[in-house]
């Protein structure tokens, strides 16, 4: 009979958080969500008049309840009980801890306004192309690197002060453990480490004017990192359960959980965020990338995630968020339905378009977008929602179309992961778009991926390919074969001029 091995993944997201168990009986992986909690932007008054920042105690004492649910399902160490607990989180922010390891502040949320024209001001400092060189990493204004120089330009004072800068896993993984170390995928986001080897981009940040002092060594994905500190053990009851530090960007995770067989795929993890890309053995850093703005994130096993950051389903959470407050039970399932019998292909966003970028009347801005386009104005709520999810797939097919130039060579199949898997009528017009299958699923691949390093780290399995063997025995998939390719292609000319 064969021992079944229970592990628990901390899966935090940009609106909420999950303590999911894994339990892995040798062939196959079952996951049980054991706590669910709420997670937002924290508004608070500031010089600039308000500032937006991530409430990191209250999460700490969230993971602190999900792992003593956790402790409570599966029992007490040595027998059934958790063989370890992983975390993965959002990329890009971090926290600031001075001499003393306090916080410097509640760290800032990446859609805070002290970015906004933080690129122009990179750009006049080091030159574009020898950013890109240096990281390999898509230009966006929310990357910790432009968050920095933010916070330098405004407040040189604080990071004067600080000793330590941690991502938000690496900040969390600390106060369990008192390691003060930063897992490879998640530093990558940051548009601050070398892409080439484990180490910081350090020459850049001095060109930037950007102290260095307080960056922490670099672990791999899949460290076991230790025990809980005595405290979290008598909060929880967690003893002997170790710490590991699986992908702990919560995006090379679900990469990690892609069922594939063959090297032949793109994948998108779906979410609030769309991550599409490929799984690669190097970073391509060329002037082709660049112009492209693709992006070199670290992965697990020594890969690297060459892939393109996608306004995902944001803009249809904040319609949704817009339009609960007339119809406070409207469902998910009623806007993807109102969606399905809309009129087809009668206009696009661009989701990735400054319109989208922040919270507020999301029906009204692509009501404006239209307008302003010369397109048909959408007034009926499943035809805006028809234009989302239009628009989303075509905008996979565009960025499937440049990782194909970058490879050299035309994907075959196209992965979805994550929540996103549950909209059928996405993955559907995904097939559309790109005119190739889309496999979707499994919906959980984050937390299955967390899970799937834990698993490696502490011996469970000896490689990832043969965690991805365990993926497809395990989780539900779903085939979608393209339809009216003629029509999508149609749509794809117009789309392209509308965008540029």
């Amino acid at each position: 009979m064969t021992h079944t091995r229970n592990y628990l993944a901390l899966d935090l997201g940009a609106s909420g958080g999950r303590a999911i168990i894994g339990r892995f009986d040798g062939e196959r992986l079952t996951l049980e969500e054991v706590h669910r909690f709420a997670n937002g932007p924290v508004h608070l008054p500031s010089v600039r008049g308000e500032s937006l920042h991530w409430d990191v105690p209250r999460l700490f004492v969230e993971i602190q309840e999900g792992l003593e649910k956790g402790v409570a399902c599966c029992g007490p160490s040595g027998g059934a009980g958790l063989v370890s607990l992983g975390i993965d989180t959002w990329g890009v922010d971090y926290a600031l801890l001075d001499r003393n390891d306090r916080l410097v502040g509640l760290p800032y949320h990446y859609r805070d306004s002290r970015n906004d024209t933080m690129l122009a001001e990179a750009f006049r400092r080091v030159p574009r192309e020898e950013i890109f060189a240096a990281t390999g990493i898509q230009f966006m204004q929310l990357n910790t690197l432009i968050q920095l120089l933010a916070q330098q330009i405004e407040d040189p004072e604080v990071l004067a002060r600080t000793r330590t800068l941690l991502m938000i896993p690496d900040l969390l993984n600390f106060w369990l453990t008192g390691q003060k170390v930063s897992e490879r995928t998640i530093a990558s986001t940051s548009q601050m480490l070398d892409p080439y080897r484990p180490a910081w981009a350090t020459g850049l940040l001095d060109r930037l004017g950007i102290p260095t002092h307080y960056l922490p060594p670099i672990i791999e994905a899949g460290t076991v990192l230790g025990d809980l500190l005595p405290a979290v053990v008598e909060e929880t009851g967690a003893l002997g359960v170790q710490v590991v530090a699986p992908a702990t960007h919560d995006t090379a995770s679900a990469i990690a959980a892609v069922p594939a067989e063959s090297q032949d795929y793109a994948y998108v993890s779906s979410g609030t965020w769309s991550l599409m890309g490929v799984e690669s053995q190097q970073p391509v850093i060329n002037e082709r990338a660049l112009a492209l703005n693709i992006t070199n994130e670290g992965g697990v096993c020594d890969t690297i995630r060459l892939l393109k950051n996608i306004t995902g389903l944001w803009v249809i959470q904040e319609c949704r968020r817009t339009w609960l407050h007339a119809d406070s039970n409207l469902s998910w399932g009623e806007i993807v339905a109102a969606a399905e019998a809309a009129p087809a292909l009668t206009a696009f966003i661009d989701v990735d378009a400054p319109d989208f970028a922040s919270p507020g009347d999301m029906p009204a801005r692509i009501q404006a977008y239209c307008a302003r386009t010369g397109q048909p104005v959408p007034t009926d709520r499943g035809v805006v929602a028809r234009i989302v999810f239009e628009s989303l797939a075509l905008k996979y097919r565009r960025t499937l179309e440049m990782l194909d130039e970058l490879v050299g060579r035309r994907i075959a199949v196209l992965h979805i992961v994550g929540g996103g898997t549950q909209n059928r009528l996405l993955s559907q017009f995904a097939a559309n778009a790109i005119g190739r299958p889309v496999v979707a699923g499994p919906i959980e691949a984050t937390a299955a991926g967390n899970i799937l390093m834990q698993m490696l780290a502490t011996g469970a399995i000896g490689s990832l390919a043969e965690g991805r063997a365990v993926i497809r025995r395990s989780f539900d998939t779903e085939r979608f074969e393209p339809r009216d390719t003629t029509a999508w292609d149609d749509a794809y000319a117009r789309f392209g001029k509308l965008i540029g």
